[in-house]
């Protein structure tokens, strides 16, 4: 009998750019099948995605006694995506972040055809979650927490919050890139994965850049507050380190399993 597909060939399959071409997308989804749907998907799971992390964001620094702190918010973020992979994973791949929609189609795992839909629909759900979040918490929410805009801490400069941004979201890719698309690592694992690989980007950066690991995060409640300072920085960091994460993994990484057998 033939020998079985390797794992190598699955992950570096081209995608392709025609009208009806599909691809193997992330936790088991067809990129690129029915955009309608997926797209659907990505604005519902960007929306609760960012809703969960900035609504708790703004209880923790608007409210007097403060309800919540650092570790609710990395929570928040964390369980928010692995219950979003879990759910929509299927259906859209769960990106949820330019940073991994880019990544994948740098690397042709994702068609090139569909980046723009994503990319639109994860910034459509962002700004939907700010906008709900400033109805959950009113004015005070908006013009005293700036619905959790991520900007540098004090004394932070643009070329340090660059790089972390760069570091964290690198991870993040880097974590769902191989638990999402490598058949190797256990499926049922990767929504848990991938949350707690968020969980840990956000305890890191929050103190230093807000930790917004995802242009769609940070582009919600840039537009609804109002907050431009260093949105360059938050726009291009991420896909940056996301950019690079696929890389990496897709040249160095992927093509690590052992060889195949009769």
């Amino acid at each position: 009998p033939p020998l079985p597909r390797s794992v190598s060939a699955q992950l570096r399959r081209a995608p392709g750019t025609g009208p009806g071409s599909t691809a193997r997308g992330l936790y088991g989804s067809t990129a690129g099948a029915n955009l309608a749907r997926a797209g659907t998907a990505e604005v519902i799971g960007t929306f609760v995605l960012v809703l969960a992390g900035t609504a708790a964001a703004v209880a923790s620094s608007s409210r007097d006694p403060k309800p919540y702190d650092l570790l609710t918010v990395v929570l928040a973020f964390g369980l928010a995506l692995a219950a979003l992979a879990a759910a929509l994973g299927h259906v859209s791949g769960a990106h949820l972040n330019p940073a991994v929609t880019l990544g994948l189609a740098a690397t042709r795992r994702f068609p090139a055809r569909a980046v723009p839909v994503y990319l639109a629909c994860q910034l459509l759900g962002a700004v939907l979650a700010s906008l709900t979040t400033w109805a959950f918490y009113g004015d005070e929410g908006r013009t005293q927490s700036r619905l959790a805009a991520t900007l540098p801490a004090e004394g932070v400069g643009s070329g340090r919050a660059f790089f972390v941004e760069a570091v964290i979201t690198f991870v993040l890719v880097l974590v769902v890139i191989s638990v999402a698309t490598d058949d190797r690592a256990p499926s049922a694992s990767a929504p848990l994965a991938v949350g707690a690989a968020l969980a840990v980007c956000v305890a890191i950066a929050a103190p230093v850049t807000g930790g917004a690991v995802n242009p769609a995060r940070a582009f919600g409640p840039m537009v609804v507050a109002g907050v431009w300072q260093d949105a360059w920085l938050y726009l291009v960091a991420p896909v940056v380190g996301g950019v690079l994460a696929a890389v990496v993994y897709d040249r160095v990484l992927a093509p690590a399993e052992a060889p195949e057998t009769a």
